[in-house]
This record gives structure tokens, C-alpha cells and sequence, in this order.
């Protein structure tokens, strides 16, 4: 009997010792996409304010990336980017409604994501995550694109940005703020923005939730996911009563050490719960900063040319840092180039889970990255899109432009400039200009500004431009591409009588449709 019970015994401990690592708890995730925040509006990256002391401490913990980027250098395809791991092109957030034009998700635009795509919450889900977003959707306003029809199990936020305000005639409505399915508001109604001074507490609403979100999740012993994307940065800019005219920047640094500030109580909260050990937290933003909102309303894309709506460094270059006390090294710097597509793939390795198999995706595993003090770096090409067109391409410290625009004369006539101070001729066209047969080729780590070519008659020239040239034509013979989803506008799709809208009282008239091709100018 003693020995059987001793047999018994020992196959217990061995079958713990071996039980499958999926029945371990998976790490909490936490990704900070910040909107139009440019990759000099850090300390850490050489903002002379040095007005962000907590992410520069976070970066002093963790890992900083100095080679990050966005897949697009506007605020819908980049966040459609992230939670799908492929580029806009393939995942339909694009249009073709004229040659390589920016679109996104404005309260008249008919589509949304694509009910074929896979977004990561809902593979989360296998693992038994419960995922959040708290602040700006942006991938459709209509019920069939919202975040809990997408995988999101909480949102509390708004579908758009928040322009406005719109007022009595209701030639358009002001935006709805959600709580999971139902409006609870409107941004400069119930939710107000003050247009003159900036004040707003939004962001600080935005904090309580995420806050909230992860003690409960941490009290009923859940992995989580919350996806904070908060959206004072973008203009109009508002930051609350305690931080308006507290930075040396204006009123966009204000919003910048409020954020810097909301940083700090989430991830103090993470060490008061005791669970910083189990969570990932990864720090970015959606584009580079909006230099044509000019000084006030705008940041700083550091030593990198143009900005948001341009596929030059200062469009699609962003800060990035990786945080996870016990499992990245603290105090390291990545040269990796990196893509928002890579959050996608690495949490889902991070939760062990694989990918999906059923398409292709664009993100790259950055787990050997992030977990090793080793300083290799994947091999990987960086594409530079805008619209349906591939401006673009990096390799290593080379980057090749085959089409080069910021935007058109007619525009940059009226004052709407993308690259205010920082004209580089024959570069910063404002006309479409390609260059397929001779790409114009920099050495970003010898000029990061993009302002000196590299001689076409020169054999640095001709070795680079033969590697670059394989890559972007293994791109373009494999390339698929999803079916556009922002071609279509109609007034009728507006936020004017969302879920909820009944029980507030502000549900509005909705007009007759008439579709029309949306007009995307730049």
C-alpha cells in the first residue's frame, strides 16, 4: 500500500512538473498609443522641457526604441495597423478614390474595419484575456465596426476625434462618448471642451478608467489587455485645470505632462497591486506629430522631417518604450527597426498563443528582442505607405523613396503646410513626383533629416539600391490587397442617433442618404 501510494505521489509531481504551459496565467498587457504625439516630445528623446519625467523613468526601467514606427502616418490606418498586425493596404483601411491619399474615419465615412480581419482582442480571448479600450476607436462609427462588436469586451471613449463643437442648426452632430455600448454624452455637451482655454478634464476620466479597469481585473485574478488611447494631443488640444499653463511648451505640453503624468499613476498602480512582475506595458503613438496645427496646438517630431500626413521620418517615426519590471532589462536601447504591427504578434506570443495562419500579416515577434540582453536585431524591412501607394522603403540604416509628395500646391497656398521650416527641394515636393527609376536614397544614421542624397553616381548608391530593390519586389509580386473600406462618405451614417441616445434625450434627426465618393485631398 505505501508503495502505491509513493507510485501515486510520484506521478502527481511529475505531471505538475510538466503540465502544459498554456494552463500558466499569461502576462497582463498594456499598450499607450498616444494621438499625433511626435518622437521629440520625450525627455528621453532630447526634449530640452525635460517635462516628462515618468516616462523617462519608465524608459530608465525598461527599453527604449529609437527606430519605431507607425504604418501609416495618419490616425485610422495606423490604429487599424496595430490591432490587426498588417498593413493598412492589406487590412482594407485605405482608399482608392485618388493616388496615394491619406484617409481615415470621419463621422460621414460609410465603412470601418473589415468584418474579414482579426483583431487582436478577439484572439486574446482563447487565453481567457478581458480586453478593454479606454479612449479614441477610430476604425468606424456605425454599430457593426464598434469595439465590443470587434472583440473588446469594455470601451469607454468615442468613435472619432473630437472636433467640434457643432452647434444648434446640427448641420453635423457633436461626437458621442461611449460607456461599453451606449452613449453617455457628447463631446462639448456633457463632456466638455473648452475651445478658448483648453480646459477639459477628459483625460483624467480616461486615467480612472484604465485605473478601475485593472484593479478588477487584478481582484477577480484575470489577465487583461487594456488598450489606453488617449487623444489630447490631437488638435484641439485640452489637458485639465491642474496642468493648463504649467508647461514651458503652451498648451500642447500641458496635455503632454498631464499624459506623462496619467502614465505615472497607471504604472504606480501596477506596483501597488503587486502584478508589475505579469505585465507588459508598451508606450507609443498613432503618427508623427501635426507640425501644419502649428506651435500651439502641435509637437516636435525631434531632428526628423515633416510630420503627420507625410511618409518622411516626422510623419511615421514614433517614440516607443517597452516596460516590464523582472523581464526586460532595465536601462536598454533597441536599434530594432519595429513597427506598431509587431504589438499585435509579440502579445500574442507573450500569451502564448500562435497566429493566425489564414493570412498574411506584417508584424514581427519582438519577444527576442525584448526578453534578451542581447543586442541583435531582426532583419526587416520598413514600408512607408500612403494610401494605396508605397512611398517608401527602409533596410538597415538606408532609407529609398520611390514617390515623394507632402502635400498639393493648392493646399500649401492656403497655409496648410506639413513641413513648416523645413522645405528640402526636390524632396518635400508638392507635387506627386516619382522616383521608381531612381529612388532617392539617405543613410539615416549619417542624416536623419533627410536633407542630403546619396549621389546616384556612387557605388554606395548602386550596392544599396540592389538590395532594396529585391526587397520591394518580393513586396509588390506577393502583395494582396484588401478591399478599400474608406472610399464612401453620406451624411446620413453621422453620429446622430447612436445606441443610448434615447434614454438622454439626444438623439437627432438623421438626413436622407446620398453617398458619395469621399474626397481625400492629401
Amino acid at each position: 500500500m505505501a508503495a502505491l501510494t509513493l507510485l501515486l505521489l510520484t506521478a502527481i509531481i511529475c505531471s505538475s512538473l510538466t503540465e502544459n504551459p498554456s494552463n500558466v496565467s499569461p502576462p497582463n498587457i498594456i499598450i499607450m498609443l498616444m494621438d499625433d504625439m511626435g518622437w521629440g516630445d520625450l525627455g528621453v528623446f532630447g526634449q530640452p522641457s525635460k517635462e516628462t519625467p515618468n516616462l523617462d523613468a519608465m524608459a530608465a526601467e525598461g527599453m527604449l526604441f529609437p527606430n519605431f514606427y507607425t504604418a501609416n502616418p495618419l490616425c485610422s490606418p495606423s490604429r487599424a495597423a496595430l490591432l490587426t498586425g498588417r498593413l493598412p493596404v492589406r487590412n482594407g483601411f485605405y482608399t482608392t478614390n485618388a493616388h496615394a491619399r491619406n484617409a481615415y474615419t470621419p463621422q460621414e465615412i460609410v465603412g470601418g474595419i473589415s468584418e474579414d480581419e482579426i483583431l487582436l482582442p478577439q484572439i486574446l480571448k482563447k487565453r481567457g484575456y478581458v480586453s478593454k479600450i479606454v479612449g479614441k476607436w477610430h476604425l468606424g462609427h456605425r454599430p457593426q465596426y464598434l469595439p465590443l462588436e470587434n472583440g473588446f469586451d469594455e470601451w469607454f471613449g468615442a468613435p472619432n476625434c473630437h472636433f467640434g463643437p457643432y452647434r444648434s442648426n446640427h448641420s453635423r452632430p457633436n461626437i458621442p462618448v461611449y460607456n461599453n455600448s451606449e452613449m453617455v454624452g457628447r463631446y462639448y455637451e456633457e463632456f466638455v471642451i473648452d475651445r478658448e482655454t483648453g480646459e477639459s478634464n477628459f483625460t483624467q476620466m480616461l486615467l480612472k478608467e484604465g485605473l478601475e479597469f485593472i484593479q478588477r481585473q487584478t481582484k477577480a485574478q484575470r489577465p487583461f489587455f487594456l488598450y489606453w488611447a488617449a487623444d489630447s494631443t490631437h488638435a484641439p488640444v485640452y489637458a485639465s485645470k491642474g496642468f493648463l499653463g504649467k508647461s514651458q511648451r503652451g498648451r500642447y505640453g500641458d496635455a503632454v505632462m498631464e499624459l506623462d503624468d496619467s502614465v505615472g499613476h497607471i504604472l504606480s498602480s501596477l506596483r501597488t497591486l503587486g502584478i508589475e512582475n505579469n505585465t507588459f506595458v508598451f508606450f507609443t503613438s498613432d503618427n508623427g506629430a501635426a507640425l501644419t496645427s502649428g506651435p500651439h496646438q502641435s509637437g516636435s517630431n525631434g531632428p526628423f522631417l515633416c510630420g503627420k500626413e507625410t511618409t518622411f521620418e516626422g510623419g511615421m517615426r514614433e517614440p516607443a518604450i517597452a516596460w516590464w519590471p523582472g523581464r526586460i532589462t532595465k536601462g536598454t536601447v533597441s536599434f530594432q527597426l519595429a513597427s506598431v504591427m509587431d504589438l499585435f504578434t509579440t502579445s500574442l506570443a507573450l500569451a502564448d498563443i500562435g497566429p493566425p495562419d489564414n493570412r498574411t500579416l506584417d508584424g514581427l515577434d519582438l519577444t527576442p528582442v525584448l526578453l534578451s540582453s542581447s543586442d541583435k536585431v531582426l532583419d526587416r524591412p520598413i514600408f512607408y505607405y500612403r494610401g494605396n501607394e508605397m512611398m517608401a522603403v527602409r533596410l538597415g540604416q538606408y532609407k529609398a523613396h520611390y514617390w515623394t509628395w507632402s502635400n498639393s500646391w493648392n493646399e500649401f497656398k492656403t497655409g496648410i503646410n506639413f513641413c513648416p521650416g523645413e522645405e528640402v527641394p526636390g524632396v518635400t515636393t508638392h507635387d506627386q513626383t516619382e522616383h521608381t527609376l531612381q529612388p532617392i536614397l539617405f543613410h539615416l544614421g549619417r542624416d536623419p533629416g533627410e536633407k542630403y542624397p546619396i549621389s546616384v553616381l556612387s557605388k554606395e548608391y548602386s550596392d544599396v539600391l540592389s538590395r532594396i530593390s529585391a526587397v520591394v519586389e518580393q513586396h509588390k509580386n506577393t502583395l494582396v490587397p484588401g478591399i478599400p473600406q474608406l472610399n464612401m462618405c453620406d451624411m446620413a451614417v453621422m453620429n446622430w442617433a447612436p445606441a443610448g441616445c434615447e434614454k438622454l434625450g439626444k438623439c437627432l434627426k438623421v438626413p436622407k442618404s446620398e453617398s458619395w465618393k469621399c474626397s481625400w485631398p492629401h
